[in-house]
């Protein structure tokens, strides 16, 4: 049953991955993200990361996406539509994905030699969400800060290049 749910999580997250890069149009694009983005809440779910999966749904799903499809509206997409966004690297993008699958599988098939042997559980380690936090707010601190800063320049630059464009020159 868990790898039925495993390879079901997974397909969905794949199919949202491939729906966010090949779609042309934006609100659809945000769509594939929102059920790639639910796909890896199941698989963090299957994992026993109940907390992880909540905060997927509630904070990635819930709250950054509804703000990214909001932002979206606000842009002119029928001047944006009009423009050619694409430059039809086709050959190079297959050429780079067989690499890309070369390299795994040559690394499959090597048993990721150099990797160091995985650390062992502590006893009385604490929970899940004990471990999370620690993790998150002492280790990856920064890199979460920095990572919100980008987001919210991205949509203040966003609003204001739609409010630039909305003003007669």
């Amino acid at each position: 049953m868990d790898a039925a749910l495993f390879y079901t999580f997974a397909a969905i997250t794949l199919a949202g991955a491939l729906a966010t890069v090949t779609r042309r149009n934006p609100v659809h694009c945000a769509l594939g993200l929102i059920f790639s983005l639910l796909g890896v809440a199941g698989l963090f779910l299957l994992q026993a990361a109940e907390l992880l999966f909540a905060v997927q749904i509630l904070l990635y799903v819930g709250g950054v996406m509804v703000l990214f499809l909001f932002v979206i509206m606000l842009i002119h997409l029928e001047q944006a539509a009009r423009l050619r966004q694409y430059s039809r690297q086709w050959p190079v993008a297959l050429a780079a994905l067989f690499a890309v699958f070369l390299e795994i599988y040559v690394l499959a098939q090597s048993g990721l030699p150099g990797l160091p042997p995985s650390p062992q559980p502590r006893l009385n380690a604490g929970g899940n969400t004990e471990r999370i936090a620690d993790s998150l707010f002492y280790v990856y601190a920064l890199p979460f800060e920095a990572a919100s800063l980008l987001l919210l320049i991205a949509i203040v630059g966003a609003v204001w290049l739609a409010r630039k464009k909305e003003q007669p020159q």
